[in-house]
């Protein structure tokens, strides 16, 4: 809902007057203004809604369009877009040269203020398509019922609270996995015990409730507040043996609370600040993914937050293409750390701070962009009872960029998008993992970290209209990616990059097979029954259903007969970029073999074909219900052959989805 307000002080000529509107329900906001909120202003805004003088009429249900606002700096590629115009405003009268109106002309503005209404719809601020000079707008590629905030207006104090709900019910056939060293655990009931080499899990339950708060005071203050609550799995069958997973579905947590955003904008005539727990997107989202993000395939999880003290500017001015952003970070959670600790040796969660730079170059149809950071990660862990401290030293460059233009003569548009990173330092982690086990806190030379990663997208999308509106009717899209991989864990250098689980690349090869046969090396590893310390370093094993270690190739196209619905189709082919050695079995068994036991240089990962239907309803003002069904089957390539050469079974998945955005 949303809750817009003006009042003394907030619009001249117009003093005492006091105007509102409900708009009804609205679903999540996107990247940086994905939801807004500050507890300071709600009895502001439930005043003014109580003082109303005039209701406004009801949108209508066609779900809104994405508004551009300046407040998408979270994503430091575009920190300082212009709002869009303001909503018209009426007629002031013009002062008189002394400037103090005489005693008739006060006469005359009451009089012509009690013979109107004290406010109509079109005063209030609107949401507006912003289409690029050449007609182009994002919704051509990816639909979604989302429903952005209200522009910002500097006559109007806006309050909007909006929410998606989200359900999805997956089955699966049975994985293949290597089995613990020691065999199954009992089952406490009795009943005989799951087989030990098997996920254990063909079909279960997830929902996630995602609530979205803003609030703006004219358009110079914002706060935002972001909060999943409920996230977990619902009902189902359970994993077994994948418990270093950062989500491992080993138990029923319905009722998980995730905070993702709580910061408050302030913008000033030098540029825009920005304090408190914020995610954060560049490029791609290879490293830096808010978690929010839409995707053709797949579901966006969690994401990279921190508490964040963020400034962003245009040095050259307002609508300028140049754009700069500096912040400091604590970092709350991401895929490498986690101030709530991941391991039961860990007295105190990962600390970790980074200082974050990107500038680049922004124009209507392009940009480009360097994203620097500097990152510090310590924690503090126990050998039985000898404590001893870990760190990380990094340093990341990371460019992205992007580039569209209209085909001549036709309704379509050409794009490429790409970005690339490296990674470079050195880390106490990872060496404890596989050497020193009885004494942690003797000296041991630090690992080498370099690894590198990159994506690059082209496409094309045609553009279809009717009396009412234009969508794209037909996109076509081809995919690369690359991320280095590790051949030798032992070597004293880490050369794997992972990109963050959020950019999906399929449904079931890397979401699924590789992240739960990475989850159940590292989770074997840490077995108490086998080894005296559990191995702390292993927690960064788990792929968690990013992309590592492989190349890849993902065409996809999706066909869109009316605006509503999408048919999507998609092929992933892989292979791996290093021998595919699992971790465990070097530092534990010794022999370097794949994670079913197989013969490591085998690097053909396979063939993955997806497809899809999803349908977006609209049910009364901005309440759209989605409908969803996806399926994956992947074929198994030799990578995966075990110490008998024999292959790993076809895989499939099917992910049923229904949503309500509100």
């Amino acid at each position: 809902m949303d809750f817009v307000a003006w009042g003394p002080g907030m619009r001249k000529g117009r003093s005492g007057a006091v105007e509102t509107e409900y708009a009804g329900a609205a679903s999540s906001m996107v990247r940086s203004q994905r939801s807004h909120l500050s507890l300071a202003g709600i009895p502001m805004a439930l005043a003014f809604a109580v003082a109303s003088l005039t209701a406004v009429a009801p949108a209508s249900a066609q779900p809104a369009e994405r508004t551009p606002d300046a407040s998408a700096g979270t994503e430091l590629k575009g920190p300082v877009d212009s709002p869009p115009p303001p909503a018209p405003k009426s007629e002031e009268p013009a002062a008189p040269p002394n400037g103090k109106p005489s005693l008739d002309e006060d006469r005359k503005r009451v009089r012509a203020a009690a013979e109107k209404p004290s406010s109509t719809q079109d005063d209030l601020p609107k949401r507006v398509e912003m289409p690029a000079r050449d007609g182009f707008l994002d919704r051509y590629v990816l639909e979604s019922a989302r429903v952005t905030p209200l522009p910002l207006d500097h006559d109007f104090l806006v309050f909007s609270l909006h929410g998606e709900y989200e359900a999805r019910f997956r089955a699966l056939t049975d994985l293949r996995l290597q089995p613990p060293i020691r065999g199954a655990v009992p089952s406490e009931d009795g009943e005989p015990a799951p087989d030990p080499a098997l996920l254990g899990q063909n079909a279960y339950l997830y929902h996630w409730l995602r609530m979205n708060g803003r609030i703006v005071f004219r358009d110079g203050i914002i706060g935002v507040a972001q909060i999943d609550v409920p996230r977990g799995l619902i009902a189902g069958q359970t994993t077994q043996y994948v418990s270093q997973a950062r989500d491992p579905l080993d138990s029923y947590n319905w009722y998980d609370v995730h905070p993702r955003d709580l910061y408050v904008e302030f913008r000033s005539p030098i540029g825009v600040f920005r304090v408190g727990q914020q995610t954060s997107y560049w490029g791609e989202g290879l490293l830096a993914n808010d978690g929010n993000h839409p995707q053709m395939f797949g579901d966006t999880m969690r994401g990279a937050i921190t508490e964040r003290l963020l400034y962003a500017t245009s040095p050259m001015g307002k609508d300028t293409p140049l754009f700069l952003a500096v912040a400091g970070d604590f970092v709350f959670e991401d895929n490498t750390a986690d101030v709530m600790g991941n391991s039961p040796d860990q007295p105190t969660g990962d600390l970790a701070g980074q200082a974050v730079v990107a500038i680049g170059l922004r124009s209507d149809w392009a940009e480009i962009g360097l994203y620097g950071v500097y990152r510090h990660q310590e924690r503090q862990l126990t050998s039985r009872v000898t404590p001893y401290d870990e760190t990380l030293d990094v340093g990341v460059a990371d460019i992205a960029g992007k580039i569209r233009g209209r085909i001549p003569g036709t309704d379509a548009y050409a794009y490429a998008k790409g970005e690339a990173a490296l990674v470079a330092g050195r880390t106490s982690y990872v060496r404890s993992s596989y050497v020193n086990q009885l004494s942690p806190t003797s000296e041991l030379d630090d690992e080498s970290i370099l690894t590198f990663g990159t994506s690059a997208t082209l496409g094309m999308v045609h553009v279809r209209k009717n009396d009412k509106e234009r969508w794209g009717d037909i996109v076509t899209e081809l995919e690369w990616g690359y991320a280095s991989g590790d051949a030798d864990p032992l070597d004293g250098s880490t050369h794997r990059f992972t990109f963050d689980t959020s950019h999906n690349v399929g449904l079931v090869l890397f979401d699924h097979v590789l992240a739960w046969k990475t989850a159940r090396a590292a989770t074997i590893a840490q077995d108490d029954r086998v080894v005296g310390r559990a191995s702390p370093g292993l927690q960064l094993l788990p792929s968690n259903g990013g992309v590592f270690g492989a190349t890849y190739l993902n065409p996809r196209v999706l066909v869109r007969p009316v605006r509503a619905v999408d048919v999507k189709l998609g092929v992933v082919w892989a292979q791996a970029t290093a021998d595919v050695v699992d971790p465990f079995h070097v530092g534990a068994l010794g022999d370097y073999r794949n994670y079913d036991g197989g013969d490591p240089t085998r690097r053909d990962l396979g063939v993955e074909i997806d497809t899809g239907v999803d349908a977006r309803i609209a049910l009364e003002r901005t309440v759209s219900l989605e409908l969803g069904v996806e399926g994956g089957v992947f074929f198994p390539g030799h990578a995966f052959d075990d110490e008998e050469d024999t292959r790993l079974p076809k895989q499939m998945l099917l992910n049923t989805k229904l949503g309500l955005q509100f």
